[in-house]
């Protein structure tokens, strides 16, 4: 399947110059996580962003949403996301917070953002989440027309539970079952000497 591959070499390639782009700026540390109340969510053209919301393909009663509105660069960045996970009828959750970071490389989009409120109800034999709330999580958008893909940060760990840095996540590698992201690409000029 050699025509497969490219677009995940775009991908790739994107997401690699996202994550230089984001440790060329660093991270400013836990003072900043604990930031102040989220702002309105405004847009102009002269940034980056990333909206839309969408289910994630999974088996049937394994039903994964995400919603992300972030807007601004880099550690400018403001807007909101949710991440909801029900698995049947007896067991899920859901976690939403405040968007803290965001860059962009063409149709590749990487957010991370705080969480500000967190529900999960247990079930025995599955999962326990516990309260995520303070906690920095990652988001990869690849804005691929109607083929959209999407990756977090604990894909890894398997469970929400670890932090990250700004601005920093996995490659998108979730299909969607429905719904749509639009990353808007913009980088600030960059200076001569």
């Amino acid at each position: 399947m050699p025509g497969m591959r490219r677009p995940f070499v775009t991908a790739a390639t994107a997401l690699a110059v996202c994550t230089a782009t984001a440790l060329t700026l660093g991270t400013t540390g836990p003072a900043a996580a604990a930031g102040t109340a989220p702002q309105a969510t405004r847009h102009t053209a002269d940034e980056p962003s990333l909206t839309g919301s969408a289910k994630l393909q999974r088996r049937p009663g394994d039903n994964v949403h995400f919603r992300i509105d972030a807007h601004g660069f880099a550690d400018k960045a403001h807007g909101t996301f949710s991440v909801s996970h029900h698995f049947g009828k007896v067991w899920g959750g859901h976690f939403k917070g405040r968007i803290d970071c965001l860059v962009t490389g063409g149709p590749v989009a990487v957010a991370t953002g705080i969480v500000t409120e967190s529900h999960f109800k247990d079930a025995p034999g599955l999962p326990h989440i516990g309260d995520l709330r303070g906690k920095r999580f990652g988001f990869t958008v690849l804005d691929n027309g109607k083929k959209d893909r999407l990756g977090y940060s604990w894909a890894v760990d398997g469970l929400p539970k670890n932090s990250v840095g700004k601005c920093l996540s996995s490659a998108p590698f979730e299909t969607l079952a429905k719904g749509d992201y639009t990353v808007h690409h913009w980088m600030p000029p960059r200076g001569m000497k």
